[in-house]
């Protein structure tokens, strides 16, 4: 059974019936035409589809020098905004889980067939193992905590962290099936909590508004959409999307997810909490949100700072990241 929408989660039949909520900026105007971003990271060098499809098949890409840096740049200033302004703890996880963690989540067995199973060959064929790639950080970190029961002088916990995320379910989504919009491998910071029941609302607002101040601090135009009750995923309660403005494409893209699953996942991976002493345990309120997601974040930035000699303007914040101020031509 999936999760009971929150009271406040519109209800409708689509994505249709979603509610924008707020935004943010104005969409760029150019006195040329904006390309889309992978012709510019084609002109740049900095992106190859043409070898990551030769290498790994179709939804797989390379990117190259100051592309890599780019994205390298990106996943370092996330961390650093998280950890060291908001007071999030880092986790590097395993990329590689078993069944009871993904159930623990929900991705299993709603989502098997969207996921990549681990396996390898034996004397009797390939079989396959109690193993799966992780589709998001969210997956390793929440179910740290499975199966014990902390004191609630320890919450609220707040972790983030770096992963790659794999994925089957990229396909054919009109003008997203060019580029890198979808892919099968992509990389991603995630913020995760864990909070007493009272308090989960409350965090989910601060969460959505961290995740919002990181694409404010980058320029880049935004809205926010929250999901009505067709459109929420089988284990969120409430969520809101972020997405960002590429003018390249001229579409709107996801590059972040809040969500309150409330206390669905602490129940499946059966995480705990002592409110006092000699008290009964309770499960707690659970929380994550991407902050942000790649490589939609580097499209945003590509499509938003092209020039019209075909360099593209570094964001200032991530300048002392990537030691220039444009990409193309001279720093």
């Amino acid at each position: 059974m999936p999760n009971l929408p929150h009271e406040t989660t519109p209800l409708g039949t689509s994505e249709a019936d979603n509610r924008e909520i707020a935004a943010w900026g104005e969409k760029p105007t150019f006195d040329f035409e904006p390309k889309p971003h992978w012709e510019l990271g084609e002109a740049l060098g900095i992106l190859d589809l043409a070898r990551g499809s030769k290498i790994s098949g179709s939804g797989y890409y390379v990117l190259k020098g100051a592309g890599a840096r780019l994205e390298r740049a990106l996943i370092n200033w996330f961390i650093d905004v998280h950890t060291r302004e908001y007071g999030y703890t880092e986790i590097l996880p395993p990329f590689v889980v078993n069944s009871k963690t993904m159930t623990g989540t929900g991705q299993l067995p709603k989502m098997a067939e969207d996921m990549y199973r681990v396996g390898g060959m034996t004397a009797e064929g390939y079989v396959a193992e109690d193993a799966w790639l992780i589709p998001t950080a969210e997956v390793p970190i929440t179910n740290l905590y499975q199966d014990e029961i902390l004191e609630a002088e320890a919450l609220p916990i707040r972790h983030c962290g770096y992963t790659p995320c794999f994925r089957r379910e990229a396909g054919s989504y009109g003008k997203e099936v060019r580029g890198i919009t979808r892919v099968h491998q992509f990389n991603k910071v995630e913020m995760v909590k864990f909070v007493q029941p009272e308090s989960s609302y409350e965090e989910l607002e601060t969460l959505r508004e961290q995740a919002e101040t990181l694409l404010r601090r980058l320029g880049l135009t935004y809205r926010v959409v929250q999901l009505c009750s067709a459109d929420l995923s089988f284990a969120a309660s409430k969520c809101y999307d972020l997405e960002v403005w590429a003018p390249g494409m001229g579409i709107w893209l996801e590059v972040s997810s809040c969500s309150n699953f409330e206390d669905f996942q602490a129940r499946r991976a059966n995480i705990r909490y002592r409110p006092g002493t000699k008290e009964k345990p309770r499960f707690m309120h659970t929380l994550n949100g991407s902050g942000l997601a790649l490589p939609r974040t580097v499209i945003a930035i590509l499509e938003t700072y092209q020039q019209a000699d075909g360099t593209v303007q570094v964001p200032e914040v991530l300048r002392p990241f990537m030691g220039c101020e444009r990409l193309g031509g001279a720093s």
